[in-house]
């Protein structure tokens, strides 16, 4: 850089030179002077210039070098970049396919081997016992009372628990415009009467005259024009008068209409009873709209306790709808019903009957009623009337049982069991809790066939705890997987080893039922056939650990099978799933 700059040539200094290198001039001391000033003037212009240009080429030189030195930083660190991906890489990798690959020969060699389960051969019970069926109380009678007129209510006289008698006064209403119509309708009855008067008077006066005019035409006073013209006159009056009576017994039946609507202002008793509901209240607007047929809507903070109509029951037995709070409401609307009466000295239950028994219930047979009040002691009852007709749906049939409750110890609503001791049913297939598993959305059972696991689609039923009901798709002399793990599979090769019956095991092997409450109380049902010989140890079967497979009581059929019923290795297989 040094030496460009030494080489480079100004044009101060090409001037300078050939001023110096002219021979022939010659110079006066001031244009002397002037050229020395601007010969100086060049060199200072000159040497600022090489300055200028000095510290432009240190500059670039300076930045050229930093970027070098960038380059080589940037560089350096890609290589470490790389460097430590690869190691990552190899220390990452390559252990994890090893692991992958062992995993993979792990996972052949157990395909190729058959694991060994336990099965059990699929069985009837031989036995055959009571059925025991839930159910709710319903009283034997209950109306609901609705307000026939538009009014008021004026005065109450009974709330719920009270007994009344039949046509017993239980509220009074106000309804002035009533008594305002049944006023002129009397009005207009002593109007029509005062009107019939006046037209029977003028009969009166109308037959005089024929009779006189009838006289003298027939002696040839007046013609017989003038007699035919006063019988017209005759004939028309008692037209007239007859008119007239229809008038007064028209508004002599308007007159009882209104009084019968007038009589609507006292709200009476339909039959001895008690008083389940209250729903109104003094100065409360009540309506004459609304349905005796049904109960009326009840919801949470909307009702006085009871029960509800028994057309509400519903196909498992159990009658009533929904949350009902301790004090009476007040704030039904207009046209809702004021009052709900029942009568439970008798009571009766609604229960549903399986198919595989209803051809063993008649009319009049005994059955046996347990509630949470009394237990271990049943309640005598009668069946008084079933369908005799099985719900497509259910596949059950309604029956009633009558309850003699004139002592008033039971109280409808209540949930109690139902036991029938002199039937006779087909014993259901029942196959261990941990066999039911569910599978791409179905419920299955694995089934041992030629020595190959097959996944069996299956339709559950009811629910005993440790074992379940199969509805559909097994069939007897099926050999069965007690526990299904994420080793069965369909298609999968097995070794079985046999183990004992299904029912055997799970308590259901047929023997008869005692006539007690079942074992978990009022509140569960266990087989309903052939539960309880073996009670004891279903109990405790069903109650070790969290993998024995024991479930909720109500049955898969009727609770919905909801995961949270399942075994624990179903709930698992689901999880996975």
């Amino acid at each position: 850089m040094s030496d460009d700059l030494d080489q480079r040539v100004y044009p101060e200094d090409e001037r300078l030179q050939k001023v110096s290198a002219d021979p022939d001039r010659r110079m006066t001391r001031d244009e002397w002077e002037r050229e020395d000033s601007l010969a100086r003037q060049a060199a200072h212009k000159r040497h600022e210039s090489v300055q200028h240009d000095r510290e432009m080429q240190q500059e670039f030189d300076r930045k050229k070098k930093s970027q070098h030195r960038n380059w080589g930083k940037i560089l350096l660190w890609v290589g470490v970049g790389i460097a430590v991906l690869l190691l990552i890489f190899v220390l990452g990798w390559l252990p994890h396919h090893e692991h992958a690959k062992k995993a993979e020969e792990a996972a052949k060699q157990r395909e190729q081997d058959e694991p060994e389960v336990t099965v059990v051969e699929l069985k009837r019970g031989h036995g055959t016992g009571e059925l025991t069926v839930p159910g709710t109380t319903a009283p034997i009678t209950e109306a609901y009372l609705y307000a026939r007129a538009n009014g008021y209510l004026k005065k109450r006289y009974v709330d719920i628990g009270d007994h009344v008698k039949k046509g017993q006064l239980m509220a009074l209403l106000d309804a002035p415009d009533l008594d305002q119509q049944v006023e002129q309708a009397r009005q207009q009855l002593r109007q029509a009467e005062a009107t019939e008067a006046q037209q029977q008077a003028q009969l009166d006066l109308t037959r005089v005259t024929w009779e006189r005019w009838r006289t003298l035409v027939a002696k040839g006073v007046f013609s017989r024009q003038d007699g035919d013209q006063r019988e017209t006159d005759y004939r028309a009056q008692l037209a007239n008068v007859a008119s007239a009576q229809r008038n007064v017994e028209s508004f002599r039946a308007n007159l009882n209409r209104a009084i019968a609507l007038q009589s609507y202002e006292r709200v009476t008793a339909p039959f001895d009873g008690i008083v389940t509901q209250r729903n109104t209240d003094v100065g409360a607007l009540v309506g004459s709209g609304g349905s005796a047929m049904a109960a009326p809507t009840q919801t949470a903070g909307a009702s006085t306790g009871g029960s509800s109509s028994p057309n509400n029951s519903s196909t498992n037995g159990q009658t009533g709808s929904g949350v009902q709070t301790a004090t009476p409401s007040t704030d039904s609307s207009a046209g809702g019903a004021l009052f709900a009466v029942a009568q439970i000295d008798k009571l009766r239950i609604l229960v549903a009957v399986p198919e595989g028994y209803a051809s063993s219930i008649q009319a009049g047979m005994p059955a046996q009623v347990f509630v949470q009040e009394r237990t271990g002691k049943p309640i005598q009852g009668t069946v008084t009337r079933a369908t005799h007709s099985l719900d497509q749906n259910t596949r059950t049939m309604l029956t009633e049982v009558d309850l003699d409750n004139r002592n008033g110890s039971l109280y409808p609503g209540m949930y109690t069991v139902v036991s029938f001791v002199q039937v006779r049913g087909t014993s259901p297939l029942t196959v261990p809790g941990d066999a039911v598993v569910v599978r791409q959305d179905r419920t299955t059972v694995a089934v041992v066939r030629d020595m190959k696991v097959q996944m069996v689609p299956v339709e559950i039923g009811r629910d005993y705890g440790p074992s379940v009901e199969i509805l559909s798709g097994l069939h007897e002399g099926d050999h069965v997987i007690t526990t299904v793990s994420d080793g069965v599979r369909q298609g999968a090769k097995v070794r079985p080893r046999q183990q004992s019956n299904a029912g055997e095991e799970g308590g259901t092997g047929g023997g008869a039922q005692t006539n007690k409450v079942p074992n978990a109380g009022p509140n569960e049902y266990g087989d309903q056939s052939i539960v309880n010989q073996q009670s004891e140890s279903t109990n405790n079967q069903g109650k070790k650990g969290s993998g024995s497979g024991s479930q909720s009581s109500g049955g898969k059929g009727n609770s919905g099978g909801g995961k949270n019923n399942l075994p624990k290795s179903q709930k698992e297989d689901t999880g996975k799933q």
